[in-house]
């Protein structure tokens, strides 16, 4: 059966956060995006992560999971699912794992038993990601606990080449960017490189807004902030140089998500 975990601390930044993160074994992450039809399909996806899989995957130890739906970006309807990991080994093993939970294959059941002319999805692209030793960990949305309005934004950078990618992971890393994000409201839920997936080599990163003015409101602060533009005008720095695209989905919370 395909299902999804996700492994995270705390809600907001913790105190510390800068002392963590120069301790803490960064994760990876599968990250799915799940194609479906209208009909059927999202009612019933949405009953096997709510009553089986995050159940089952909250028992093994992982949580939160992070379920997400397609505001704007991409064709919907479609489902997104963010899975931290703690090692490569827990994501080879993660469907032995679950097989043997049997409240798990039970609850399952009307996922796992379809038809092809009824199917729960079309298709499930994923990829496995890597996140910044700088960013080590997801952080959950102070908002979640409260069930808070969240309007998260998926940015994807990809760059001409190896080298030029890993550029452009350095001015996040260690030229300030995170930083300069923080400070000027953009709230960041994961950093991270592809290892495995589409449109190579890249890295991808989850923002969280209140609200769609929220967002061009930070971003706004971010293109004139004077620390950012030292930054990218840095010789051989600049989005010209080490970026080749930049693509932008936006998402909402499923009810049950636990991001």
């Amino acid at each position: 059966m395909s299902s999804m975990i996700a492994g995270a601390t705390g809600a907001g930044l913790p105190a510390g956060f800068g002392q963590q993160e120069a301790t803490t074994r960064p994760e990876f992450y599968l990250w799915r995006q799940y194609t479906l039809r209208n009909g059927t399909a999202p009612r019933r996806l949405a009953e096997y992560f709510e009553n089986a899989a995050i159940p089952a995957l909250n028992r093994l130890g992982h949580s939160p999971i992070g379920v997400f739906t397609v505001f704007a970006g991409v064709p919907g309807p479609g489902v997104f699912v963010l899975t931290p990991l703690a090692t490569l080994e827990s994501l080879a093993t993660l469907e032995a794992r679950l097989e043997k939970d049997e409240q798990y294959v039970k609850s399952a059941a009307a996922y796992a038993d379809v038809t092809a002319a009824d199917p729960a999805y079309i298709r499930i692209e994923s990829s496995l990601l890597s996140a910044f030793p700088r960013f080590p960990r997801v952080v959950v949305p102070a908002a979640t606990a409260a069930k808070g309005p969240r309007l998260f934004e998926l940015r994807t950078y990809e760059s001409p080449s190896e080298k030029t990618h890993l550029m452009k992971v350095k001015m996040f890393s260690e030229m300030g960017e995170i930083e300069i994000f923080k400070r000027v409201g953009l709230t960041p839920v994961f950093f991270s490189r592809t290892l495995v997936g589409p449109r190579m080599p890249s890295l991808t990163y989850l923002l969280v807004y209140e609200n769609l003015a929220a967002r061009e409101r930070n971003w706004t602060a971010f293109s004139s902030d004077a620390e950012w533009k030292k930054v990218s005008s840095t010789p051989g720095f600049s989005d010209a140089e080490i970026v080749s695209n930049i693509t932008s989905i936006y998402l909402r919370p499923a009810a049950y998500s636990q991001i």
